[in-house]
């Protein structure tokens, strides 16, 4: 690092309000925190913010990607340590691990410094336990590190579909957590906030989505309920591989969507067309 690029990240540092500004979003990790969110913890008035936020970019200690109608920012780790180091790389004649725990204030960045904020992605189906338990296992395994997923239902059954679970496990996948339960576990201060809902049944017995979260991005994705499939076990079977497949396929396109690049009605248009049976992959 050049002394000069030392002095700005220093100088960017030396006020009150970008110090609670980077251990506010430090506290966030690599998730970050949308600009609103910011303004609000902070009791900033959005342009000020701005202001405290663009001098932290500039300096690289902050960095920021848009999400929806949101712009989230989150602490530049790799730039941080990069201006403690230049603190320490002197150090007891160039030996910065003699001077102890100063030499070690942060973690060794990642090998990919991007941030990757992660969204919040709930299934609905009636009863919770077939389509939105393979959903969520399917996005937690193929959106692993930038896909949070749950599942809920609007009157859940007292345990999953055994032949769903049998089948997940067969394939992979982590069944120890997976229960039903109600949609209401999303409802309140305390729960996640949710950026996408998805349900996977027709109408859900006609009732409307619970509040999960300021303006989520709804879509539906219907498909068929195999615990109302009339056929032979090995019919059966076969139609859960076949369900499963269908869902795999909608969720790889939908991780690997480009939301930097994308914003809200965009998003919601390729939410619609993965669920719309004529145009969606089988």
């Amino acid at each position: 690092m050049e002394t000069k690029d030392a002095v700005q990240g220093f100088a960017a540092l030396a006020q009150e309000t970008r110090l609670d500004l980077m251990r506010l979003l430090a506290s966030r990790g690599a998730s970050g925190m949308a600009a609103g969110e910011l303004a609000a913890a902070l009791r900033q008035a959005p342009s000020t913010l701005s202001f405290h936020l663009a001098a932290l970019e500039q300096a690289q200690l902050v960095q920021s990607v848009r999400r929806g109608r949101h712009v989230i920012y989150a602490v530049r780790f790799i730039g941080l340590r990069t201006l403690l180091g230049f603190l320490t790389e002197t150090c007891c004649g160039g030996r910065p691990e003699l001077c102890g725990d100063l030499a070690r204030l942060l973690p060794d960045p990642p090998e990919d410094d991007s941030m990757t904020p992660s969204f919040n992605v709930l299934f609905l189906c009636t009863r919770n336990s077939a389509r939105s338990l393979m959903a969520q296992s399917i996005l937690e395994k193929v959106g692993k590190g930038k896909f949070n997923a749950y599942s809920a239902g609007s009157e859940p059954a007292r345990s999953p579909m055994p032949e769903v679970i049998e089948k997940l496990k067969a394939l992979g996948h982590d069944v120890s957590g997976l229960h039903c339960k109600s949609w209401d576990t999303f409802v309140g201060p305390d729960a996640p906030q949710m950026d996408f809902v998805i349900a996977l049944c027709d109408t859900l017995d006609g009732q409307d989505c619970p509040d999960v979260g300021p303006n989520p991005i709804t879509a539906s994705w219907p498909l068929p309920d195999p615990a109302k499939f009339k056929g032979t076990p090995a019919e059966q079977a076969t139609m859960i591989n076949e369900l499963y497949g269908m869902i795999r396929r909608r969720l790889e396109i939908f991780v690997n969507l480009p939301y930097a690049s994308l914003d809200r009605l965009a998003l919601k248009k390729r939410l619609d067309e993965l669920g719309d049976s004529a145009r969606a992959p089988v």
